[in-house]
């Protein structure tokens, strides 16, 4: 069904790497979550008035605003689909990831409130008048989260949205909530049992946890969180997929929003190939990297020597200390100075964050292994940390 949706809803649905066609995901999701979040909330509402239970009413006005949340989403694919201008330069692909984190406070200051009215209703309990069609009315409510959930979670994998994802995973804790109301309402109608406040209080919990996880998800691109893995393997692949390159380090992925992804990084090339034919090569690696990943990407290059016996021995020796101090370290940027009484190893060391060992202490522990080995050499080593996590 989904598909079918698609097929008729979103034109040329297919090629979800354009950022005009993920802004057309993002609306036609937005306007199915009105549509369907407005249908709940009317049933719902009807449904809390008729038997007065708050835990219904609680429910209904979360399901408004969910509806609510999916306008502010709606907007917030348009505003990021605008294009780069003078101010902007980067585009305004992050106006998602903020239109989600508006909708995330908005999901926990409902949830808050609802947490009150449950309460005050467990301090002052009314009497219930639950019915068949309101039984009926939460079933199909639970079906409808259900169908909700599936279908943004398979949008959002397909343009790889964190706030389709995160309406998801609310359309989830939605089925939970309402599950809950109702089990309060069977209990009611079969053993007359009073449980709504209480019921009400889980449902504002599920509100709550909900907007803080979504909020969670939308403040992690903001304040800068390193690529997936398979984006660094896939980048990495298609930068040596040139056997005239030979290693690549030193990458920053910059996400200014979905589609807008900017990185750098070093890659090494023989220092005895000629300057413009390796300057060629890195083009082309670029121009390989933006057509197959629609990610600008601008690379610096290392020439590195590779056909001087010495400085091949003294790089292999110091990779194997290095890695006996560490076997997570690694080393870049190799080269040697000699001068009339030592020669200076000079190298970057990449050293993971939170590792166990300070970097000084890193530093000692190789320089003294280096020493041990070749009394005439000197590390001269500068301490890097990965941006990819």
């Amino acid at each position: 069904m989904i598909e079918f949706l698609l097929k008729t809803f979103v034109k040329d649905y297919k090629n979800t790497k354009e950022p005009k066609i993920r802004t057309r995901y993002g609306v036609f999701a937005g306007i199915v979550g009105i549509i369907c979040n407005i249908i709940l909330f009317t049933a719902k509402i009807i449904a809390g008035i008729i038997t007065a239970s708050v835990s219904i009413m609680a429910d209904a006005v979360n399901n408004l605003s969910d509806a609510g949340s999916s306008i502010i989403t709606l907007i917030g694919f348009k505003l990021a689909g605008k294009p780069a201008d003078y101010e902007h330069p980067y585009g305004h692909g992050r106006m998602e990831y903020i239109s989600g984190f508006m909708v995330s406070a908005a999901i926990v200051i409902m949830g808050f409130e609802l947490l009150k009215s449950s309460f005050g209703k467990i301090l002052h309990p009314t009497a219930l008048e639950y019915s068949i069609p309101s039984i009926i009315i939460l079933v199909f409510s639970i079906l409808m989260k259900i169908w909700m959930a599936g279908f943004n979670r398979n949008l959002g994998k397909r343009v790889d949205s964190s706030a389709m994802k995160a309406t998801a995973t609310d359309s989830l804790s939605d089925c939970i909530a309402t599950s809950v109301v109702l089990v309060s309402a069977l209990l009611s109608l079969i053993f007359d049992i009073n449980v709504d406040g209480y019921a009400g209080i889980v449902v504002a919990v599920f509100v709550m946890l909900a907007g803080v996880g979504a909020a969670k998800d939308t403040l992690q691109p903001l304040l800068g969180q390193p690529p997936t893995k398979e984006f660094v393997k896939e980048l990495e692949s298609l930068v040596l997929q040139d056997e005239h390159l030979i290693g690549v380090h030193d990458l920053i992925v910059h996400n200014y929003g979905p589609g807008r992804v900017y990185a750098s990084l070093h890659a090494e090339v023989p220092a005895s190939m000629d300057m413009m034919e390796a300057h060629d090569y890195i083009d082309m690696a670029e121009q390989r990297v933006e057509q197959n990943m629609n990610c600008f990407i601008s690379i610096h290059m290392d020439p590195v020597v590779t056909d001087d016996e010495v400085i091949n021995e003294l790089r292999q020796m110091t990779v194997e200390v290095v890695e006996s101090v560490g076997e997570e370290l690694k080393i870049h940027d190799f080269r040697t100075v000699k001068g009339p009484y030592l020669t200076n190893l000079i190298f970057d060391v990449l050293v993971p964050y939170n590792y166990q060992l300070s970097d000084e202490e890193i530093k000692n522990r190789i320089q003294e292994q280096i020493t041990a080995k070749h009394h005439e050499c000197h590390a001269v080593i500068k301490i890097d940390k990965s941006y990819v996590g």
